[in-house]
């Protein structure tokens, strides 16, 4: 039986954007719907299942980054932000907030393809890894739940963002083990393209004080200077 192909939500207010980005997702076999503006996209997007949803963030009604808030509160599809702002901050805020990507304006046919390939693909390969693995991990006092994205301890629940849970996730699984910001950026967000590794730091300090706030020792996840970061196996 031919599998039904991956189905594409493009969100722009520019119709040469929207022609073009059609153009070529259609000549590579994808189905493809369009939305000129945030409340459209979000009627639309709940109207029918999407594999990917590319986005601009300056549109009408509503902007890219407030859609995509909307559509994390029920959805993990694939979010490929596009924007004429290329700005480290611009980046960080939609990978953030639950983007998976970010392609700034103008870009060429190669490196968008290349993009909603990987992007498709690592959805793929990310459901089948839930399906395979375990649901919880208990490492050095703490108990993760990821069926549940919850994490506890001995004193009580973790109150994480989920960043935050992933990063500890991505910690727990390779525990005893130095992983570099790169390393953390890949596996544990999936940011293939962001440079900036400074967000990883950012996000360590975060971690450390809700896991003192929850009467874990915070020097569970060590810094080792010069290669990264690794959770202490204890």
């Amino acid at each position: 039986m031919q599998e039904t192909p991956p189905k594409i939500l493009i969100v722009d207010d520019e119709a040469s954007i929207t022609e073009f980005v059609s153009y070529n997702l259609k000549k590579e076999g994808y189905q493809v719907a369009v939305a000129v503006d945030g409340p459209s996209a979000l009627e639309t997007f709940a109207g029918d299942i999407y594999d990917l949803v590319v986005l601009d963030i300056n549109l009408p009604g509503m902007n890219g980054f407030e859609v995509c808030k909307h559509l994390r509160e029920h959805s993990t599809v694939p979010v490929l932000f596009l924007s004429a702002r290329d700005t480290e901050l611009d980046k960080v805020v939609g990978l953030e907030i639950g983007g998976d990507d970010y392609l700034a304006k103008p870009f060429g046919v190669r490196e968008f393809s290349a993009r909603v390939k990987a992007l498709l693909r690592r959805s793929t390969t990310e459901a089948a890894h839930e399906e395979a693995a375990n649901e919880v991990v208990e490492v050095s006092g703490i108990t993760l739940d990821q069926t549940a994205h919850s994490a506890h301890s001995a004193a009580g629940p973790i109150d994480l963002t989920p960043r935050e849970f992933e990063l500890l996730n991505c910690l727990m699984h390779h525990a005893g083990k130095v992983l570099s910001r790169e390393q953390l950026l890949r596996d544990a967000w999936g940011w293939e393209y962001l440079v900036e590794t400074k967000t990883v730091d950012t996000h360590i300090k975060r971690l450390r004080d809700k896991l003192e706030a929850a009467k874990i020792n915070p020097s569970i996840v060590e810094t080792v200077r010069g290669y990264g970061y690794r959770f202490r196996c204890e």
